[in-house]
């Protein structure tokens, strides 16, 4: 008796890695970073880089479907288990900022909303907010262990909610062009003006451009479940840049319809969703009622993910490395089946962080730092993925997929080398500061801690084997 084969459609497959590519806070850090010229910026890497970058994922996720699709598995069946270990090192340990920005997400959320403005700021100092995000992160840690299910749930209710606050935000501000008093700030608004300044501090922040797009790998394990995926994914992934387009361009349009892109405020990026939907309140006679809800909204999808993400990243790194590769303390579950001293090497790494940011000046600085840390970490992990498709581009008879991205495989490698090169490249100059002057005292302090925790992070990854390797002979 034949088992009837559930498919999954291309365009619940485009919604479905939608969610995980592009949020409300993205396009603010970015319109933070560039004005009204990240426009073009979104543009140009969407067409150019994240449609082939999506493209690319599928044939991965379709060759490796068998390991279950994931970044680890992908580098290990082309290059071997040590560099696959090291790959999923380097995954988990671009958690650490993240994780670390999302307690810090959290905990501005809870000042809006008890304060319905951004005094936070002022009433606090950098070690207090260092200890609430502390705090924060340890209480999370905690509730995945009790309330793991419900706490998924709540993230893939709360990143719809998100999405439709964004569309919510764009589709209010349109409107408001068509009435009376409705007005741009940024001014002249003009062709010039979506044209960014091509220098030294815009290739630093191309990097958090990417930062922004890249997730499409955690949709890859869904290839195989299409009825026709060489000819349903690509439509799939054409959708998901036709909406990234909509909601980046006309994102970041509505975001320069509030604010006078010439003349931005300096904390834009820990503030700006909260900013833009006061002002979009107070423009419709609402009071802060848009911005208490999407304080709710957020701080809903920032704790759910934190929790999610604190249990994932970390099982993870235990279930998908080497076991010759990682000490077997590290490994080791409790009686509940956790991996509790990977929580532990998780805090103690989180708290690492919050430690290098808490001496900068403000907490405006804390909050922009470890953005932008994340701005070099994650893109960085993100070239494992073009590495491992050149790899099977260069030898695809002994890669047998479903999909294939580009039947040649000569252009199909150079499609992988541009992504690669182009991601090296935002990777290394996002090492250099974004939101200090070049050559300030701020820029240098900025710039010794992005090294030193990018040091200790990585270089970690090589002690791990070492250890594992001087426990055997112990145990011998």
């Amino acid at each position: 008796m034949q088992v009837k084969k559930s498919f999954i459609s291309w365009p619940i497959l485009a919604l479905m890695s939608f969610v995980t590519v592009i949020g409300f806070d993205d396009i603010i850090y970015n319109f933070a970073n560039q004005g009204m010229g990240v426009i073009t910026s979104w543009i140009i890497l969407l067409l150019l880089y994240v449609i082939p970058y999506s493209l690319m994922v599928g044939q991965l996720g379709s060759i490796f479907n068998h390991e279950g699709g994931g970044l680890s598995s992908w580098v290990r069946g082309t290059s071997g288990e040590k560099l696959g270990y090291f790959t999923a090192w380097t995954y988990w340990a671009a958690s650490i900022p993240y994780v670390v920005d999302t307690a810090n997400a959290v905990v501005v959320g809870f000042g809006w909303l008890i304060n319905g403005n951004d005094s936070m700021e002022d009433k606090m100092s950098n070690h207090v907010f260092a200890l609430l995000t502390f705090c924060v992160f340890l209480l999370f840690i905690i509730l995945q262990r009790r309330f793991k299910r419900s706490l998924e749930v709540l993230s893939t209710l709360g990143g719809g909610a998100m999405f439709i606050m964004a569309l919510l935000f764009v589709v209010m501000t349109f409107t408001s062009l068509f009435m009376p008093e409705g007005h741009i700030e940024t001014q002249p608004m003009n062709l010039q003006a979506i044209i960014p300044k091509f220098d030294l501090h815009y290739l630093t922040t191309i990097g958090l451009l990417i930062y922004a797009i890249n997730g499409a790998e955690l949709i890859a394990p869904f290839v195989t479940k299409m009825r026709h995926p060489q000819r349903e994914f690509p439509k799939s992934m054409i959708m998901l840049t036709v909406m990234t387009i909509f909601l980046t361009v006309f994102g970041s349009f509505s975001l320069g319809v509030f604010f006078n892109a010439h003349h931005l405020p300096n904390n834009l990026k820990m503030n700006g969703s909260y900013y833009a939907f006061q002002r979009l309140g107070e423009f419709y006679h609402l009071g802060n009622s848009l911005m208490y809800i999407f304080a709710v909204t957020q701080i809903i999808y920032m704790c759910a993910l934190l929790a999610v993400l604190l249990d994932a990243m970390t099982r993870m790194l235990i279930a998908d490395t080497g076991k010759k590769y990682m000490p077997k303390k590290l490994t080791k579950l409790n009686a509940d089946g956790l991996p509790i001293n990977g929580y532990i090497l998780t805090t103690a790494l989180s708290a690492f962080i919050l430690l290098l940011g808490v001496f900068l000046p403000e907490m405006n600085d804390i909050f922009n730092w470890l953005l932008n840390l994340n701005g070099i970490i994650s893109p960085g992990v993100t070239c494992w993925i073009f590495y491992a498709f050149v790899k099977v581009r260069l030898d695809a008879k002994n890669y047998p997929s479903e999909y294939v991205f580009i039947k040649n495989d000569r252009a199909a490698v150079a499609f992988g080398m541009w992504c690669l090169i182009v991601t090296v490249i935002a990777t290394l100059f996002g090492i250099l500061p974004q939101d200090a002057p070049i050559g300030s005292s701020l820029f240098w302090h900025e710039l010794i801690i992005n090294i030193v925790g990018i040091t200790v992070l990585i270089g970690l990854g090589f002690v791990m084997p070492a250890l594992a390797k001087r426990e055997r002979e112990q145990l011998t």
